[in-house]
């Protein structure tokens, strides 16, 4: 259902994957998580300013109005020829295009033969999309993110997004965040010694993402196995949400698809 645009300074909520539609000359000016975002529809083109800013709390809410004003000239201005005549606008959320490195604020044992399921709050990535069919303009991650190297030394690994998470065991205990969204990770250890999980590599890739009716972010489950060799671990992503997720929609495709059956990664790959 498309949301006709006017001309008005309201302050609504933000939706995922619902198309705008702007009039030539219209900006339409989103906050949400950490990035101030300003989409302008002119005659021939899309304009879009972003700015990420640097705040000590996180932000809970999604709000966007829409006017005829522009931010300062000092905010980053990228140019978009316009791919048909629609002033559709549609801001679709996909996760990292690269695994991401979970680092819980503490460490968590897991002792020999039991398995836990972890909570994390995900990044979310905004696609900004344009047209009928929908043609992806840009994206934007929706706060600040840094790299990191996992692997067993400098030449064999991969360069991971890094993500701190309080890797909490209480579902209730999830903030809910329309920048952010819950995958549960269930860690079995088949091991005959306990397992110090101090990182986690999450295939984010492979996560395609749901918008339930409270507008909260849910992927499906992943399942790590670590086997008692130590050598390797087996990875699956579920094939159906958390019930606890509520009912659910499909509002972003994952980025890679996944493989039937089960993954296996190096052991330094996954927790190293």
């Amino acid at each position: 259902m498309a949301t006709v645009a006017s001309d008005s300074d309201t302050v609504k909520s933000g939706v995922w994957n619902q198309p705008y539609t702007l009039d030539s000359g219209q900006t339409q000016f989103h906050q949400l998580g950490h990035v101030r975002l300003w989409v302008t529809l002119l005659d021939l083109e899309w304009q879009i300013r972003s700015e990420t800013l640097m705040l000590d709390t996180d932000p809970v809410s999604w709000t966007e109005t829409i006017s005829h004003t522009l931010p300062s000239a000092d905010i980053p201005l990228q140019r978009f020829i316009r791919p048909d005549a629609t002033g559709a606008v549609t801001f679709v959320p996909a996760l990292a295009p690269r695994p991401t490195v979970i680092r819980p604020y503490q460490p968590l044992t897991i002792p020999a033969g039991a398995r836990c399921v972890i909570y994390v709050g995900t990044l979310v990535w905004m696609k900004i999309c344009s047209g009928n069919p929908r043609t992806t303009l840009t994206e934007i991650p929706l706060a600040p993110s840094s790299m990191t190297w996992v692997g067993r030394n400098t030449m064999e690994g991969e360069l991971c997004y890094s993500s701190p998470s309080f890797a909490r065991l209480v579902l209730d205990a999830v903030p809910k965040r329309p920048w952010r969204a819950v995958t549960p990770v269930t860690i079995v250890n088949r091991r005959d010694e306990p397992l110090l999980l101090e990182r986690f590599s999450l295939p984010t890739p492979l996560l395609s993402l749901h918008l339930n009716e409270l507008g909260q972010l849910w992927t499906p489950g992943v399942t790590v196995e670590c086997e008692t060799d130590m050598s390797s671990a087996s990875l699956r992503v579920d094939s159906a949400l958390l019930p606890a997720a509520g009912n659910c929609q499909l509002v972003g495709e994952a980025r890679e698809p996944v493989a039937r059956g089960r993954l296996v990664r190096a052991f330094d790959r996954m927790f190293g």
